[in-house]
């Protein structure tokens, strides 16, 4: 990011950007930052954008070879196109042969970085990889919001205000929306603020779930799956996102014998960094042998709703009834 931004601090650019990373919110904020540096927001002759799967590179390419009509440059958006992640020689070969009067700016959710657009990009142009942010930062971005709305939040009610939106930029967003809406007319967010209007996110949801489970709280796992099944969740979803939880664990259990540090650990397991606390804890609550059986009885439960032998919702249930029995 500190490139990209030195880039459009000094208007000196490149022909073509790759934009890529699982933080769909910076993505798109230094995308649109991009673009505006590039050419007047005015200026419809000479920008272009395409989107989704399908895309003609041949398109593109006879569309970047075209001079710009009374304008510096063309600006071309391609956005989730696959061209990073699948083989696309077409546009690989052409990237040294962009036009100085053009510039390619590729968004991608998905990249392959063994891939020849990856490596073209690299070569000619610059990769720009956009990561989850770790709470601090987090912490920091929301304050710099409420401080400018004029409001205040304790340490406390942010770690509950974050706890229940993720580490999701896109969402902090939308629920810090919505609380600064109910907290109009208040100088102090508090937690029963928080807790009044911000949604829980499901996977805290199943998290809490197997907090029971592990406690052996069977009714409370049971209650939070009702709840679950309440809010439309399909049983099949939670089945997908148990054992996802289920395998998280069993490699941070590993990861942590091995001696890894905790950021990278978090990384590796695609955990939350802020949320790091509270997975290890599960994590010391079973064995890796147990851990790794309860994957693959999630993994046996799927294929057997799968092939008809049990109907979904009752075949979750009966194994959430078993982790959590008393032993």
């Amino acid at each position: 990011m500190k490139m990209l931004m030195e880039d459009i601090k000094k208007q000196q650019f490149k022909n073509i950007y790759l934009l890529m990373g699982e933080e769909t919110y910076l993505r798109n904020q230094y995308r649109k930052r991009l673009r505006e540096a590039l050419l007047d927001p005015e200026d419809t002759m000479n920008a272009a954008s395409f989107e989704g799967k399908g895309i003609n590179p041949k398109e593109i390419i006879d569309l970047a070879e075209t001079m710009p009509f009374f304008a510096e440059r063309r600006v071309i958006e391609i956005r989730d196109s696959g061209f990073a992640k699948n083989a696309c020689p077409e546009l690989a070969d052409y990237i040294p042969d962009i036009p100085e009067s053009t510039c390619l700016i590729l968004t991608e959710s998905e990249v392959d970085r063994r891939g020849r657009v990856y490596k073209a990009v690299k070569k000619s142009g610059r990769v720009v990889e956009f990561k989850r942010q770790d709470e601090r930062t987090l912490a920091r971005w929301v304050l710099g919001t409420l401080k400018k709305e004029g409001k205040s939040i304790t340490e406390e009610t942010m770690h509950v205000f974050l706890g229940r939106t993720g580490a999701d930029m896109e969402n902090i967003d939308r629920e810090l929306e919505k609380l600064l809406c109910y907290t109009i007319g208040k100088d102090l967010i508090t937690t029963e603020d928080v807790e009044a209007v911000c949604t829980e996110q499901t996977e805290n949801r199943i998290f809490d779930m197997i907090q029971a489970i592990t406690e052996q709280d069977q009714r409370r796992a049971l209650d939070l799956y009702a709840d679950l099944l309440s809010m439309k969740e399909p049983p099949m979803r939670i089945l997908y996102l148990i054992t996802r939880q289920f395998h998280q664990l069993l490699q941070l259990k590993e990861l942590s014998r091995e001696g890894m540090e905790r950021g990278e650990m978090a990384k590796a397991a695609g955990v939350p960094p802020f949320a790091m606390g509270k997975y290890m804890a599960q994590c010391r609550k079973f064995t890796s042998a147990q851990l790794r059986r309860a994957v693959e009885e999630c993994v046996d439960t799927e294929e057997r709703v799968k092939t008809g032998q049990m109907a979904d919702q009752l075949s979750v249930e009966m194994l959430i009834v078993k982790y959590s029995a008393r032993g």
